[in-house]
C-alpha cells in the first residue's frame, strides 16, 4: 500500500468534510469516534494514507457493534 502522507485538508477532502472536523477526529473529540492517528510537526498535523484506511476500517466495525480500535489490536482481529 502506498502510505503516502496526508495534510488535515488532503483528509477532509478525501471524507468530503471540514478540516475542524478532522482536527476533531485526531483530538479524540468526536463521540462514539477512536482519534485518528497523526503525525504532529509543531502545530501542523499529518496522517499517513495507511493510519487513514486503518482508522476508517476500525470506526466502521466499531459501527456494527464489534470491539473499538487500539493501537495494539491487528486490523484482522
Amino acid at each position: 500500500m502506498d502510505d503516502e502522507i496526508l495534510t488535515v485538508a488532503d483528509v477532509a477532502a478525501e471524507l468530503h468534510c471540514s478540516k475542524a472536523h478532522v482536527l476533531n477526529a485526531i483530538a479524540g473529540k468526536l463521540k462514539n469516534v477512536t482519534p485518528l492517528p497523526s503525525i504532529s510537526l509543531g502545530r501542523r498535523k499529518l496522517v499517513r494514507r495507511s493510519s487513514l484506511v486503518t482508522w476508517l476500517e476500525a470506526n466502521e466495525r466499531a459501527g456494527k457493534g464489534a470491539m473499538p480500535f487500539s493501537e495494539s489490536t491487528p486490523l484482522g482481529a
